[in-house]
């Protein structure tokens, strides 16, 4: 792997490229520790009380009306930021697949595709599921397949 630092005065804010033939494990860590460098740690809230969770035990953000939760196995906990806001904070583990729900890729266990278009998604050691919408699915699947 080669490292080059460019300084270039013009620019606003630092700018991280990375380039490779092809996206691998290994380019996808790297992607994530650079990215949890400036990542300030999500609040999940639940009753009055903050949790910080490690976004390794998040199985999916999703939208229940005006608020958005954050699903672990067992509970589910409310986040104040939206969904777009989301998808721009966390790391590349975590995909779109529904206008109302980002996934944690790591945490799937399965894909059932039905007729209708739609599949759902189940999660290790949960009867928790998530649905794909057929605009999605093409995204998560390659993200699926990187992720191997």
């Amino acid at each position: 792997m080669k490292v080059s630092i460019v300084l270039d005065p013009s620019i606003d804010e630092p700018e991280i490229l990375i380039r490779a033939p092809q996206l691998t494990e290994e380019i996808a860590q790297l992607q994530e520790s650079i990215l949890k460098q400036k990542l300030t740690p999500l609040a999940f809230y639940q009753d009055r009380s903050e949790y910080f969770l490690d976004l390794e035990t998040i199985l999916f953000f999703e939208t229940d009306g005006e608020k958005i939760y954050g699903h672990t196995r067992d509970e589910a906990y409310e986040v104040k930021q939206k969904l777009y806001e989301l998808e721009e904070l966390l790391p590349i583990t975590f995909c779109r697949i529904s206008k109302s729900t980002i996934v944690n890729v790591k945490q799937i266990y399965s894909l059932e595709k039905s007729f209708s278009g739609t599949s759902t998604v189940n999660f290790y050691q949960t009867h928790k599921q998530v649905h794909v919408s057929r605009r999605y699915y093409p995204v998560l699947k390659e993200r699926l397949n990187e992720m191997r």
